[in-house]
């Protein structure tokens, strides 16, 4: 994994999943709240992507400008962000409009029987 990343398993643990995860969590929660686009999702996680190859070369010695490595960051804090975006907006199109949808799962919902959407 070292040959991926540029760093090793504890720092890519520490730093991509656990500070630059909640950074993503944070994130997708603020746009969904927001009725902001899905889009804007790609532009912040890039964005977070470089913030987490800064701060692992800075802190950890990590390499600076590995492709596979940024790679690889920014599709984990992408799945998070992806996440934690949905699920807001799903909680947030039921509890705004409960006559007209209900929950399918944590990441989807539908419209009711008999409700004109």
């Amino acid at each position: 994994m070292e040959a991926i990343t540029g760093t090793s398993t504890g720092v890519t643990i520490g730093m991509t999943v656990i500070l630059m995860g909640f950074c993503a969590f944070m994130t997708g929660q603020a746009i969904a709240n927001t009725w902001r686009s899905v889009h804007q999702l790609y532009a912040y996680s890039l964005l977070l992507g470089l913030t987490d190859r800064f701060l692992t070369y800075a802190l950890f010695e990590g390499e600076l400008l590995s492709l596979s490595g940024y790679i690889f960051d920014t599709v984990i804090i992408f799945a998070i962000m992806s996440a934690a975006f949905r699920v807001t907006k799903v909680n947030k199109m039921l509890s705004q409009y409960p006559w007209l949808y209900e929950r399918v799962g944590p990441f989807g919902f539908r419209a009711r029987e008999g409700a004109d959407v």
